[in-house]
């Protein structure tokens, strides 16, 4: 199978198998008990909480292990929410993943008010349309750095820049743009910064937040003892090591998938597929989003499933929707165009002739769909 999935999920790395391995036979203590053996492993915690606040130059105070980007999001999101008491008024995009629809769907039963903004044609949040948004009561500004449907790289340091001239707090979803892009340009001027293990060679199960320790959260769980007061439950100590080892030891190489991109792109009919994107400054490679005309997203992910390539219609969180990715929609697009979509995403282990086989797969696919177009 030709996987070309990355921005859903990557294979671990190998440094990140042995070490999860290793770890889950020799360091089998609780991290939280007083033993030697529950030291041991909150030992090795503590080397991962630094290698993850490292990455990301941040103190490693205010990094808090998770079960997923996912929980990592709606936790930092509502922790913020309900710990700012300035007002209850957010401002987010219409694009954002799935999770940080789930929190801003939680506290509009709570009384906040939401804005979301929609993108631009290239898929860009216009930077205007978020200080028009901005209001005496505004809480909080949640924004994804990279899209991750169509790999559009947001403006989040001119975010996070104008959410400080208000004083308003920020986090900012990094799961797609960790270990590819410079974190570090923003990450001290934000309040809160979401990452995932899978993403990066590392397990599943598995992801972090940083919560700025001076920054007031509430806890989603009060009461909780773990995590800072911010969440519960034994640390998974094997899998927290294995991220911080694929961390360490992923590669992405941006010049490589740079050529990748082209040498997809630049191969498609124009007149039947439509790549879906930003200009090449804002634009992270490795996340292709295209439409083929008249053919629906998830026939074009089948037929080529056959072929033996593995691709998406979005993100996995997504798969169950009839109404298509939010990105596509956001950016104005019909219902019917945003059917059309699929995505292919590949990593350091994609190969040219992969794309080749891609490309000429694809060509059989429009070929043999030029009957109903």
């Amino acid at each position: 199978m030709i996987y070309l999935d990355y921005a859903a999920t990557t294979p671990m790395t190998e440094g990140a198998i042995e070490a999860y391995s290793e770890v889950a036979r020799k360091l089998a203590g609780n991290p939280s008990s007083l033993h030697d053996m529950g030291g041991g492993a909150a030992t090795a915690i503590k080397w991962a909480r630094k290698v993850i606040a490292d990455k990301l130059d941040v103190h490693e105070d205010g990094i808090i292990f998770t079960g997923s980007g996912t929980e990592g999001n709606i936790l930092a999101i509502l922790s913020l929410a309900r710990g700012v008491h300035r007002g209850k008024h957010i401002i987010s995009c219409m694009a954002e993943h799935t999770s940080v629809h789930a929190a801003l769907n939680t506290v509009e039963r709570e009384g906040f008010e939401v804005t979301k903004l929609p993108l631009t044609k290239e898929g860009i949040i216009d930077l205007a349309s978020i200080e028009l948004a901005i209001r005496p009561e505004t809480t909080l500004i949640t924004i994804q750095h990279v899209n991750s449907e169509i790999g559009s790289i947001q403006p989040v340091k001119a975010i996070a820049e104008l959410a400080n001239k208000f004083g308003i707090p920020i986090h900012i979803d990094c799961v797609q743009s960790f270990c590819k892009l410079d974190i570090t340009d923003f990450s001290g001027q934000v309040d809160a910064i979401t990452v995932s293990a899978h993403k990066v060679g590392g397990p599943k199960g598995c992801g972090a937040i940083y919560i700025n320790p001076h920054v007031r959260a509430t806890p989603v769980f009060p009461g909780v003892t773990h995590e800072r007061g911010l969440r519960g439950g034994t640390l998974d100590t094997p899998s927290i090591v294995a991220m911080a080892v694929a961390v360490e030891e992923f590669m992405y190489d941006i010049t490589d998938q740079w050529q990748l991109r082209q040498d997809l792109i630049t191969s498609l009919d124009k007149k039947i597929f439509q790549v879906i994107g930003a200009s090449p400054e804002n634009q992270l490679p490795n996340i292709c989003g295209i439409c083929m005309r008249g053919v629906e997203g998830q026939y074009v992910m089948l037929k080529l499933n056959e072929e033996g390539i593995a691709i998406s219609t979005g993100s996995a969180c997504d798969v169950n929707s009839a109404s298509g990715t939010k990105a596509i929609l956001a950016m104005g697009k019909s219902l019917t165009e945003a059917r059309q979509f699929f995505r292919i995403s590949f990593g350091s282990k994609t190969k040219h002739e992969e794309i080749v086989k891609v490309h000429e797969a694809l060509n059989k696919i429009s070929m043999n769909s030029n009957a109903f177009l």
